[in-house]
């Protein structure tokens, strides 16, 4: 079951911030071209780099805690994941603190409109 940590967290990560696209507004799944174009070059730079370091010998994954499947130069299909799942859920959590002055705003809005104080 170790050989499935990896992608727990991963999973786990994606769970914990999904709602914040429901709850906050966040609109990040909703602009998929736009997310590509945020995570993938970036996805793309620290691949070739973890593939370099890991052909160079400075870096390596504990077989014990990935799959198994690599993709070409020895790295680990959960490791190009990582590079995809963290910045999504960091932009997710953005997106959701940027959001919040409006919401609470909107919030103090409404609860003005019914004569409350």
């Amino acid at each position: 079951m170790a050989h499935y940590q990896y992608l727990a967290e991963l999973a786990a990560c994606l769970l914990v911030t999904l709602p914040l696209e429901f709850l906050f507004g966040a609109r990040v799944w909703r602009q998929p071209r736009r997310l590509a174009l945020s995570v993938l070059p970036l996805a793309l730079v620290f691949s070739i780099y973890d593939i370099y370091s890991i052909k160079a010998g400075w870096w390596h994954y504990a077989a014990r805690y990935v799959t198994g499947i690599d993709l070409p130069g020895h790295l680990p299909i959960e490791e190009v994941l990582f590079f995809i799942v963290v910045p999504i859920c960091a932009i997710l959590s953005f997106e959701a603190v940027k959001a919040t002055p409006t919401l609470f705003n909107r919030y103090l809005r409404s609860r003005g409109s019914k004569g409350e104080t």
